[in-house]
């Protein structure tokens, strides 16, 4: 993992990440840009979403962790807490 002048911080979490993953949840960080993250959740059992594979990006802005991580989803979901802007790019 290159590092590209990223802070400690960022480098930890992401070594905790690709080591200890989340059960149904898969991250990776892009090898051109270590902020941008490739993410892939399995819909849970027992959810109208049991059997979905859903696609996202993820993006930590220079001021993470005081801002949050940018979110947009590239598979086509409904839900009543996503919008169509976090449909069509980063809110």
């Amino acid at each position: 993992m290159a590092n590209n002048n990223l802070p400690r911080r960022i480098i930890k979490e992401t070594q905790r990440l690709l080591s200890e993953p989340a059960p149904g949840i898969s991250a990776s960080p892009s090898e051109e840009n270590m902020r941008y993250f490739n993410v892939m959740i399995l819909g849970p059992t027992q959810s109208p979403y049991e059997g979905g594979v859903f696609k996202l990006e993820l993006f930590l802005p220079e001021e993470y962790p005081m801002a949050a991580p940018k979110v947009r989803f590239l598979t086509k979901i409904y839900h009543p807490n996503i919008d169509k802007c976090s449909l069509e790019g980063y809110a």
